[in-house]
């Protein structure tokens, strides 16, 4: 009971802290963003944790920009002296110490002009001293570009590496690992490339034939791990879906329990009370929805009506009411009400909403509250594997959502294990915390288990 509890409350206590570091409007927000407005990140990057546990000291992602003041970033926007023109001078300065190959490389750029458009020269010059040149090219007022992704400069310095260590490079090279590697032997294979530990530096030289012009550029050099939970396929940080789900898991596992519980114990009480015609219509209403197929009849509803969670929950809750549990308690109130004390509240005229309200349920209540405990799990469950089926609120960021991203877009073939397990862990956690506790109560509430 105690492991339980002290689960519990974390889980209680980090859903506190993401409502209020992290306000719903803003997860989802951000969930929802999209690619686009988290191109800082790497795509599918480990947990930075991950660095504990593994002989390589994997790269975490370089970002320098001359928006802002950086160490080893510099700018220079020159007119020349008696021209109509401007000399641009940019420079990006970084070491890298790391063990593993960056996973992309991004150059951004944004200017400022009024006809003319920018010409720029890039550069790349490693610890050794050996300058690159990677591309010349006009940009426009807003431009990109994706240096790992340069085809043509790929092949263009696999040559110039072949030819100068008289070895030809047989394999696509990729160029992250031609820019970042030693430039001998080793390079022949992606298994034994070596990183060239050291002080990188990208140049940006270029000519305006303006002069009232800025240019700003941003260098990304992506890493292989990223914060607490990794990034996914859109560079998304699945930390904000991790921490989400934790409060939605809760509020939506717990709110399902205590209102199917308390709608099933009123609906038994008043079949058990009333009797008659009001006992068997109430009764062969429970038997219909019985017999239902529930999670089929849900996966219908939800094929036809996209919900949100909210909805969703509200349509269990509705399929849900009518189950076992409306029997379970008429057969306790069948034994309640003909207690003496029912019998007396009856003769001195109670009315029959009071024996129910203030005589029948009270003597249920504290049975009901390891069921409800229990139920939790279920619940949880339930939502994450709808969300699995794709039939549950597709911008949520929510436990379920992210195990359905990480099979939909086969994390486990890609060997991201960290995509799966996270949320997987969570689910695990939670029900045990509430199936912990829900047995533990179980023994206090009814006296026969403490028996056995």
């Amino acid at each position: 009971m105690l492991i339980g509890l002290i689960i519990i409350l974390f889980l209680v206590g980090l859903s506190i802290y993401t409502v209020i570091t992290i306000p719903y409007e803003e997860a989802t927000r951000l969930w929802r963003a999209g690619e686009q407005y988290w191109l800082d990140n790497p795509r599918n990057a480990l947990p930075l944790w991950v660095n504990i546990f593994t002989q390589k000291r994997l790269p975490e992602t370089i970002v320098l920009s001359t928006e802002k003041p950086q160490v080893g970033v510099s700018k220079t926007i020159v007119p020349a002296p008696g021209e109509k023109f401007s000399i641009i001078k940019v420079k990006f300065s970084f070491s890298y110490e790391y063990d593993d190959f960056p996973s992309e490389i991004n150059l951004f750029l944004k200017a400022s002009f009024n006809e003319s458009n920018p010409h720029l020269t890039i550069y790349w010059v490693k610890p050794s001293g050996e300058q690159i040149t990677l591309r010349s090219l006009l940009i426009s007022r807003e431009d990109r570009y994706y240096i790992s992704n340069d085809e043509e400069l790929a092949k263009e310095i696999r040559g110039y590496i072949s030819n100068k260590i008289n070895k030809t490079i047989e394999y696509e090279a990729p160029i992250t690992i031609l820019l970042f590697a030693e430039e001998d032997s080793s390079i022949l294979s992606p298994d034994t490339a070596r990183v060239m530990k050291g002080v990188y530096e990208l140049w940006i030289e270029g000519i305006v034939f303006e002069i009232n012009v800025d240019l700003d550029a941003k260098l990304v050099v992506y890493g292989k791990v990223y914060g607490l939970a990794g990034t996914d396929h859109l560079r998304r940080d699945l930390r904000i879906a991790l921490l989400w789900g934790t409060p939605i898991a809760l509020s939506f596992g717990v709110t399902a329990s205590v209102t199917v519980a308390l709608i099933q114990m009123f609906i038994g009480a008043i079949s058990a009370w009333f009797g008659g015609k009001a006992d068997t219509i109430l009764q062969r209403l429970t038997e219909v929805f019985m017999v239902l197929p529930f999670l089929p009849l849900l996966i219908m509803i939800s094929t036809f009506y996209k919900f949100n969670i909210w909805v969703l929950l509200a349509v269990i809750i509705i399929l849900t009411v009518f189950g076992s549990g409306v029997k379970n308690y008429r057969a306790m109130f069948l034994q309640i009400k003909e207690l003496p004390y029912v019998e007396a509240a009856r003769a001195y005229g109670a009315g029959n909403l009071r024996i129910i309200m203030l005589y029948l349920i009270p003597k249920v209540l504290p049975t009901i509250i390891p069921s409800i405990v229990i139920s939790v799990a279920d619940f949880v469950f339930l939502e994450a594997a709808l969300a699995i089926l794709g039939l549950g609120d597709p911008l949520t960021p929510t436990w379920g959502k992210i195990i359905d991203d990480a099979y939909t877009y086969g994390a486990l073939y890609k060997g991201l294990y960290y995509w799966v397990l996270q949320p997987s862990i969570m689910l695990a956690l939670t029900s045990l915390s509430f199936a912990i506790l829900g047995f533990a109560l179980d023994k206090i509430f009814n006296p026969r288990l403490k028996e056995m």
